[in-house]
């Protein structure tokens, strides 16, 4: 699979991963090509980052007219929610992962240093996206409490009761896509974080290493904790970010988002859709 700067359109990408004959459609938004202004310029989809509301539903229009279908937004919040949507279901459900069977309705998910996950099982009759952030990956709640399950286990687990209900197939095959995130180079992290994966599974910390210039903090490589973590799962059809700095939003401002670098900054999205067939007519 060719890195995102192999694109010539400077706003838009769709990845492939060979589910596309089975309808299956991925969309990633670059930072440019929207009407926002600085330091959100200019494809701001984040309603939640101090940017225009009209700029941003106006980006929100420019990236569905991409898609060619609707895309859900979540009001994401770091946890481990995750649900089941569909055509009815409004922007803002608070949740930090969504799937659906229907077709035409894009699950979504906003980042700007966080990973787009996206899931689809091997033969496309459902999706998923998840936002993954550490602290979703190891299910800290906001007191600092491990959860049973992390975000991503979460997705896990709904979509395989799905697969069972509706197919009588608890453990379909899934297909993964890693989207751009903060770099293995530059996601320097605490204690706290070093602890919470420690805590996780001791073997996280293969993913962390020694920062060069303080020794109170690490650098952890985000991309190999979620593909840890998947492959813990039983998921091993991995696809796209393998952590090289071409898919690093904090090295590369020309295409992403980065909170982490900017601090006050827009946000990118990555969606995934089962396309209905189009009628060909007789």
């Amino acid at each position: 699979m060719n890195h995102p700067t192999a694109i010539e359109t400077p706003a838009f990408w769709r990845p492939q991963w060979g589910l596309e004959r089975f309808g299956v459609r991925m969309h990633l938004s670059f930072r440019a090509g929207g009407v926002s202004k600085a330091p959100y310029d200019s494809l701001n989809l984040g309603l939640h980052v101090g940017d225009s509301p009209g700029s941003v539903k106006s980006n929100r229009d420019i990236f569905e007219a991409h898609l060619g279908v609707r895309a859900v937004f979540c009001d994401q919040r770091h946890g481990v929610g995750v649900l089941e949507i569909d055509q009815s279901s409004p922007n803002g459900l608070s949740a930090d992962g969504a799937y659906t069977m229907q077709p035409d309705i894009a699950c979504t998910m906003m980042v700007a240093d966080c990973m787009p996950l996206l899931l689809a099982d091997e033969r496309g009759r459902l999706v998923g996206a998840v936002h993954v952030g550490w602290r979703g990956l190891v299910g800290l709640a906001e007191n600092s409490t491990l959860l049973p399950l992390s975000v991503v286990e979460n997705a896990h687990l709904l979509i395989g009761r799905s697969m069972a209900e509706n197919f009588g197939q608890a453990q379909g095959r899934l297909y993964a896509w890693l989207g751009p995130c903060i770099g293995p180079g530059s996601f320097e992290v605490g204690e706290q974080v070093l602890e919470a994966f420690r805590q996780k599974d001791p073997r996280n910390l293969q993913a962390f290493k020694a920062h060069s210039h303080d020794k109170n903090k690490w650098v952890a490589d985000l991309p190999q904790l979620v593909r840890h973590q998947l492959k813990g799962l039983g998921v091993f059809d991995i696809w796209g970010n393998e952590g090289s700095s071409q898919w690093c939003t904090v090295s590369r401002p020309d295409l992403y988002f980065s909170h982490r670098r900017d601090r006050l900054s827009g946000r990118f999205a990555a969606s995934i859709w089962i396309e209905l067939p189009k009628n060909s007519g007789c």
